[in-house]
């Protein structure tokens, strides 16, 4: 299995939203989590252990989603920040690397 990331803005079929307005909650951040990152009230640091402690009970509570993500191809993680800055879509798929799959990058 392939996973790579991209701006919102990318519409392929593989595309899989993680936001938490629109997206898949079970990879999304909290609202708490994304406003308190914008605010500067949590460091990246912060925001990461958040991030993975929201996916490790993720991945228990919502094994199905997980085990049909891993199941593809190929998939493509998308969000609203730009690309280069800190980003959970980089989280998600450095999480996917170690359940087995490649990550490619940002697209």
């Amino acid at each position: 299995m392939k996973v790579y990331t991209a701006q919102f803005g990318y519409r392929e079929a593989d595309r899989l939203d993680i936001t938490v307005k629109l997206g898949e909650k079970a990879f999304a951040p909290t609202w708490d989590m994304v406003m308190g990152y914008k605010k500067g009230e949590l460091s990246e640091v912060q925001y990461k252990e958040l991030y993975l402690e929201r996916m490790r009970r993720s991945y228990v509570a919502n094994r199905a989603i997980w085990n049909e993500i891993l199941k593809r191809d190929r998939v493509v993680f998308v969000c609203f920040c730009r690309k280069g800055e800190f980003c959970h879509r980089v989280l998600l798929a450095k999480i996917f690397e170690k359940l087995g799959a490649e990550y490619g990058g940002e697209i």
